[in-house]
This record gives structure tokens, sequence and C-alpha cells, in this order.
């Protein structure tokens, strides 16, 4: 089987199924995974799927889903994060969350902190706060994209650029094994990077699964961040970049959590 003929193949698996694994790839055709790599670089070049950790995901399968879908995606997972998370931030500080599903939660779970200052882009974030006179917020102005409740664009980038908060919590849409953090709005991104260069600490709330997706473009690397939480353990390649770093990453696991780094 030639590189035409085994490419044609994937693209025919690609249709019945979201994800081709490498090894699998190796095995079925009975080459090397150095070749089934350069497949799959080739159709990514040619915009025919989407290179992720370990393997290959459809187009359709990378692209963003819709806001109300990913609010219950891992729901399980998110709330585990989120309780890690509020124990790493304390009470009496300020802090700035970004759009998303898992900083949604962490919102949530700081719910019993007093004396926070609580910064956001996110429209569902502030309004899940109005109530608790403990909590001083303030919203960042800027074009409100009704699909999601995000405020994006320059004004809210110049927005958090006013202020230096104590802690920055942000989530990602993908991850990549050699640390890069992704997303998939440019405008969304701009936001992100204005939160993270504006904080003291700097935090990434994000599930294992979305080491399995694709996105465009670049947050920051994990050696921006000072901690990473998620909900299991990471590639390996991931924790080295980690490491090397001094990033910290805790994960979650049947409602404990350990420290990878």
């Amino acid at each position: 089987m030639d590189a035409n003929d085994r490419q044609n193949e994937i693209m025919n698996l690609l249709t019945a199924q979201d994800r081709v694994e490498v090894e699998d790839l190796a095995r079925r055709f009975g080459v090397s995974l150095q070749t089934v790599r350069t497949d799959l670089r080739d159709l990514s070049a040619r915009g025919q799927l989407s290179r992720v950790h370990g393997g290959a995901v459809r187009i359709a399968s990378a692209a963003n889903r819709g806001y109300a879908e990913r609010r219950s995606l891992n729901a399980d997972s998110k709330r585990a994060m989120a309780a890690l998370a509020a124990e790493v931030i304390p009470e009496n500080c300020s802090i700035a969350l970004n759009i998303g599903t898992s900083t949604e939660m962490v919102a949530r779970a700081l719910s019993s902190h007093r004396g926070l200052t609580v910064l956001s882009n996110n429209i569902n974030i502030i309004n899940m706060m109005m109530e608790d006179d403990s909590k001083d917020l303030i919203l960042a102005g800027g074009a409100i994209r009704k699909s999601d409740g995000a405020i994006v664009g320059e004004d809210a980038v110049e927005f958090f650029a006013r202020y230096k908060v104590d802690f920055a919590i942000i989530g990602a849409s993908a991850l990549d094994a050699d640390g890069a953090i992704l997303d998939h709005d440019a405008r969304e991104v701009s936001v992100a990077r204005a939160i993270l260069k504006n904080a003291r600490s700097r935090i990434l709330v994000c599930d294992g699964t979305k080491f399995e997706r694709a996105a465009p473009v670049r947050i920051c690397d994990v050696a921006d961040l000072d901690v990473v939480i998620t909900d299991r353990p990471v590639p390996a390649e991931f924790s080295r970049a980690a490491e090397a770093a001094d990033t910290r990453i805790l994960w979650t696991r049947e409602n404990e959590s350990d420290e990878n780094v």
C-alpha cells in the first residue's frame, strides 16, 4: 500500500469515527510509526484532518463545540478541578477569570471565599456572584459574544491592562503535548493573554480531554503558567516541559488530588 492509498484509507476511517491513533494505524498498515506520522502531517497540511497528541481527528471534531454542550461535558471532572483551584486561591485577594465552562465552575467553587475582588470578561461569572456582598465584582467592557456571554476585543484587552491581580484563572480549548495552550478565537485569546500578563500568579484549569482536541491559536505555553490543574496525569512530554519551567501540575482523581510535578 503506497502513501496515497494509506492516506485515503485514513480519511475513510475518519468518516466512520472521530479519531485515529498513530499506533493503531501503524499496525493496520504494517508500517512504522514515523511513516504514519508523515501521512498525518501531509493530510493536516492539506486541511483534511487535525493532528492531536497520539493521532488525528476529523476537522469537524476539532471545531469548537457549542457553549451549552460544553457546560455538560465532563461536569464531574470540572467540579473536582474547581474544588482544587479553590484550595489554591486564598481569601482576601484579587482574581481575574476568562470565558469558559471550567472557569465558571471555579467561580462557583469560590462562593464561600470572602474578600475577593473578581474581574472577568465572562458575564455568566459576574451574574452568578451578584448576590454575594463579600465580593467586589468588575466586568470588562467591550463587544459581547452572544453565544456564550464573553466580552472580547481590544476594549477588553485594554481593560485588563489597567489592573494587576493576584491570580489569573483561565481555561483553554486544546492542549498539545509539547506544552502549547490553545484556543479557537483570536479575539478571545488576546483577552486571555492580557489576563495572564497582568497577574502575579497564573493558573490554567483544563481537563485531560483537551489533549485529544486541536485549536489553531496559541494562548501561551505551559512555561508561562505557575499552576496547571487538570483531572488526570498529563503526557510525559508535557510533564517534562512543566518541570523544566517549574510549573506545578495538580490533578484530581476519584475526588482526591496529587501533584504531578
